[in-house]
Formats: C-alpha cells, structure tokens, sequence
C-alpha cells in the first residue's frame, strides 16, 4: 500500500487521469445547448424576454465579481478545494435546473455557474502545481484535448437524443446532472499539490539548498512574457532567504505575497505589446462570453423551438470541430506571429465583427447557424495566436 501511494505521489500519469476524467464529465454537458428553449419551453414557461433580460445578465455580473476573489482563493488553497466548490456548484446549478421553477430561481441559477465558470481557474491551474516541468507541454495538450473532446460529445449526443430519440430536455440535464458528479467524485482523488505559484512559494524554497536555487524556482513560476520582458534581474525581486524562514505572520505572509503579485504585474505590464495582446484578449473573451451566453435566445427568436426543428446541438458540435481544428492549425503554420500576429488579428477579427453583423441583420436560421461556425472558429483561431 505504501509502494502504491508513493508511485501515486511521484509519479504524473496519476494526477493527469483524474484530471483528465474531471474535465471530461464536467464538459460532458448533452443538456447546455437547448438551455433556451427548456426555459421557455413547459418545463419552466419562461417567457424569452425574462430569459434575455432577467435571467441570463445574472450569469455575466456573478462571473465577473467572483473572477478576482476566486483566482486568489485558488493559489491560497492550491487548486483542489476550488475543484470541490466547482463540483458542489455544478451540482447545485442543475438540482435548481431540474426542480426549481421562477425567475428568480433561475437567476440563482446563473449565479452558481458564475461560480463554475470563475472556479475553471483551478482545472487549468492544478495539474502544473502537481506535475513537473518536463511535462507541461504533455499535460497541457491532454487537459485542453479532453474538454474538447467532451464538449463534442456532449453536442452531438444532446442532438441524437433529441431528434432521433425524442428525449425530453428534462431528461437532458438529468444526464448533466449525473455527468457533473461524476467529475465532483473525480476531485476527491486529486493529490493535493504543496505548491502554487504565488502563496505557497515559501513551502518548494525551504526544500532547495541554497540561493541560487530558490532563485530560479521563483523566476520559473511566472509567465514566460514576464521573463522576457523584465528590466531588472529576477534576483532583485525573489524573496530573501531571511525572509522565507522568518516572518511567521500569516497576515505578514499574506501581505507580502500580494506586494509580490503586484511587482509581478508591474514587471509583465511594461511591455507595451504584452499590454495591448492582453487588452485583446480581454476584450475579445468577454465578446466571446455574450455570445455564448445570447446566442441560444437569437436562434430561438429567428427559429422558435415550440414551432421549428431545433439544432443547437449539431451546430455546437461543428463549432467546436471547427475551434479545434484551427487551434491545432496554428501549431503546424510556419509564421514568425512577431511580424504576422498583428495582422492575422486585424483580419479575423473582422472577419468575427463580419459573422456578428451577418447573425444580427439575417432573419435565415441558417444564415445565424453559419455566421456562429465562423464567428467560433476565428475566435479559437486567434486566441491560440495570442496564447
């Protein structure tokens, strides 16, 4: 037993099957593209303004003030308590969503996945607190890979039992709901890290003999932009060996890690094109968010799910097809993105402000169905660029 729980503690493959597993079944979602017109439909007789107006802002607001608070939490408690509130919050959701009627209901709905959404942190976050460096790169594609994965299945399963089986929506979220505790049960088998990237850097230093070393662990757990980018030495900001063994304060501890935190946005931010990529990338995330979250209520007013054949499912599943494969497009291009980054950007973020203009001037459910494939693949298209 003892062999079996220090192979389990060395070794990667562990950590990288549980998580792995736990993305899988809290992407595995058949139910999240007919949200729409479930809410609108019998089940909860929503009508499609108190879903746009009401219900779903509740999710952007919740998100948004949770994003800040739940990030730090996370590095404070290293990943897997945020993993468990994921589990309990996913579960929540969709008890609500299957036995809880009313706007207001729903609206405590989207808060919960406000939670859900900002707690994804944690799932991305973990696995590099529990592996090491030589495998980052492995993990990482397997992380990303299975949520992908996932979500395909999930769209093209939802559109089968639809429209072959004629499951009800009802039925849909309670296969979520067995999906997402499934991956609740997978977090409980996730080892705990003992590192984090900003609080708990005192713990891996301790444990490496001399100064040299805890040097380096320090610069190498931020960013490489900010290693790029820095004007002064990274000895100048690591932490002084007195300073890690004194100061026993968790207040004090606290405190400094967030000065540190700041001196390492300070540094990252000094680059004027890191700065304006991340200003991108903001700006085009929360676009990327609304659409997500109102695309479903435009496919419903163009094509009515009580009157017209709906096909949410199908059209997820070949967006994220599409996302997938331009995203993995990018690995295999030879482009220098310093010279071409800016103008690849320009281009198909027009082409992405194109399909939204196309999706809110058409009155052609397959004209919305089409300018959303676009809008989905340049948007994954220039998020790996940026990435």
């Amino acid at each position: 037993m003892d062999c079996w729980k220090g192979a389990v503690g060395h070794s990667w493959i562990y950590p990288t099957l549980i998580i792995c597993a736990n993305g899988f079944f809290s992407t595995m979602r058949p139910s999240e593209a007919f949200l729409t017109p479930y809410l609108t439909g019998p089940d909860k007789n929503l009508t499609l303004e108190e879903v746009t107006n009401r219900v779903f802002p509740v999710w952007t607001y919740s998100y948004l003030a949770l994003l800040l608070p739940v990030f730090l939490i996370t590095d404070y408690v290293r990943y897997k308590p945020v993993l468990l509130l994921q589990g309990i919050s996913f579960i929540i959701t969709w008890l609500l969503l299957l036995f809880a009627h009313g706007v207001v209901a729903m609206q405590i709905v989207e808060f919960f996945y406000g939670m859900v959404t900002a707690a994804e942190v944690a799932y991305y976050a973990y696995i590099y607190s529990v592996v090491s460096s030589d495998h980052y790169q492995r993990v990482t594609s397997y992380c990303r890979s299975i949520t992908l994965v996932a979500a395909t299945v999930a769209a093209v399963l939802g559109q089968l039992l639809v429209s072959l089986a004629d499951v009800s929506y009802f039925h849909l979220h309670a296969i979520t709901l067995a999906s997402v505790s499934l991956a609740f049960l997978c977090s409980f088998f996730l080892p705990m890290p003992q590192k984090s990237m900003f609080f708990h850097r005192k713990e891996i230093s301790e444990t490496l003999p001399g100064i040299e070393k805890t040097v380096a662990t320090v610069s190498s757990d931020r960013p490489p932009s900010c290693q790029e980018d820095k004007s002064s030495p990274s000895a100048d900001r690591a932490p002084a060996p007195e300073q890690q063994t004194g100061n026993a304060k968790p207040q004090n501890h606290v405190l400094r890690v967030l000065v540190q935190l700041s001196k390492d946005l300070r540094d990252c931010y000094s680059s004027r094109k890191l700065l304006y990529w991340s200003l991108w990338w903001a700006l085009a995330t929360a676009g990327f968010n609304q659409v997500l979250n109102y695309i479903q209520v435009l496919w419903d007013f163009r094509a009515p799910s009580h009157s017209s054949a709906v096909y949410n499912g199908a059209v997820e599943a070949i967006a994220t097809f599409l996302g997938s494969a331009t995203s993995m497009a990018v690995g295999y291009v030879k482009v220098n993105w310093d010279l071409s980054g800016e103008l690849a950007l320009g281009i198909f973020s027009a082409m992405d402000a194109g399909s939204l203009f196309l999706m809110h001037f058409t009155d052609n459910i397959w004209a919305c169905y089409a300018g959303y494939l676009v809008f989905k693949a340049c948007y994954m298209l220039l998020i790996t660029i940026a990435t």
